[in-house]
Parts: structure tokens; C-alpha cells; sequence
């Protein structure tokens, strides 16, 4: 099997030396964290779960593995596998960004149970909300395939309905971001229901228009 985007150490420099240092990371934590380990934030910032020093030290380095070789492999068994030379530079984009905030989350939680006081209720939306804008600035670059993008029923029957919905998604998708990223700025109570309004405008809204415009195409 071919592979359209073929690994060059050159593009994967980054990616790899994010994995080291998690494995690296991995060895420190599992030494030194307490047998119990805060693990999940509400959005009040305030610890509201717990998991062992095992899991805190390597879930998400395992976690992240698993993710940077399942996009090592996706390009091979797409059936659309051409699409990939169209974007290859915006994929190895998605890749490292998703690595690039699994690490900083990751070495941030983890110094937090450590006892250091790591903002961790403003550091994830304003990371989150990072990344939303990277993928919303390059999401209309992506061409048709099986695994990546929008992918609904028209999106998927059509190049002009993907080609349509994702430049309105990459849209969507800053505007979301930029809502995470002035949600620690906001009261308490704001930042629940606003979470859950931008996924509602995000999922109605590339769903609703992909539909939209198949049927306007049709006709």
C-alpha cells in the first residue's frame, strides 16, 4: 500500500521530539506524584476528579502515541487516499497541534499535582480555543476523504457541498475558538451554557448548511 503523504524525518522532527519529552515526562511523574492525582477541572477551575499516579504519568503520552501513528496510518487505508497530496501540509499541521496541546496540558496538570498552582481553568479554553482557529484557518483546505473534516451524508456526496461547508465550518471554527479563549473573562455562570451554545452552533450549523446546499445543488 502507498502511502500520499510519505513520513520525512524532516516533518516529523517536532512531533517526535514532543513524544520524547512525554516519555521523558512519563519517567519524572510517575517518580514523583502523590499515589493520588488531580485529573479533571470544572469550569470554576476547582479540582472535581481524581486519578492514580500511574495513569496521571502515562495516559496521555500513551494517548498521544496512539494518535500521531493512527495519523501515520489513516493515509493508507483511505479509500480517497490521493485527496491526502492536496493537503499534506495542512494534516501534518493537525497532527503536531493536537501533540503540541496534549503536552502543555499534560505537564501542566501534572505540575499541578505536584503542588504548583497552574492555572489549569484558564490555560485549557484558551488552548482549546488555539487550536479551534488553527484548524478553523485551515479547514478549508482539507479535500474529500474518509477520516478528516466534516463528514456528513452531502459533504461526502458531493465535492462542491465539501468544498461549500468547509470554508463555512473554518469559520465557525475560529469563532468558537475565540469564544473559548475570552471564556475564563467571563462570570461563572456564563461559561457552561456559552460552551454548550458554540457546539450547538458549530454542529447545527456545518450539518444544517451541508444539507442545505445538497439540496440547493440538486435542484
Amino acid at each position: 500500500m502507498s502511502n500520499p503523504i510519505k513520513p520525512v524525518l524532516k516533518n516529523e522532527l517536532v512531533s517526535l521530539a514532543i513524544l520524547i519529552i512525554m516519555a521523558i515526562g512519563a519517567w519524572y511523574f510517575y517518580q514523583v506524584l502523590p499515589e493520588v492525582v488531580p485529573s479533571h477541572w470544572g469550569f470554576d477551575g476547582k479540582v472535581n476528579g481524581y486519578s492514580s499516579r500511574l495513569v496521571a504519568s502515562i495516559a496521555i503520552p500513551l494517548m498521544s502515541l496512539g494518535m500521531y501513528l493512527l495519523f501515520l496510518l489513516i493515509p493508507y487505508f483511505d479509500p480517497k487516499k490521493t485527496q491526502y497530496e492536496k493537503f499534506g501540509k495542512v494534516y501534518i499541521i493537525f497532527k503536531t497541534s493536537l501533540l503540541v496541546l496534549f503536552a502543555i496540558l499534560y505537564f501542566a496538570a501534572n505540575f499541578n499535582g505536584l503542588g504548583y498552582n497552574v492555572p489549569i481553568g484558564t490555560l485549557t479554553p484558551i488552548l482549546i480555543g488555539a487550536l479551534f482557529i488553527i484548524i478553523g484557518n485551515y479547514l478549508g483546505k482539507i479535500k474529500s476523504n474518509w477520516f478528516m473534516g466534516i463528514r456528513t451524508p452531502w459533504t461526502m456526496s458531493s465535492e462542491e457541498v465539501w468544498n461549500k461547508t468547509h470554508r463555512l465550518g473554518g469559520k465557525l471554527f475560529m469563532l468558537v475558538g475565540l469564544i473559548f479563549i475570552v471564556q475564563p473573562l467571563l462570570p461563572l455562570s456564563f461559561r457552561a451554557p456559552l460552551f454548550i451554545i458554540s457546539m450547538v452552533i458549530l454542529i447545527v450549523g456545518t450539518f444544517g448548511y451541508s444539507y442545505w446546499i445538497y439540496k440547493k445543488e440538486k435542484k
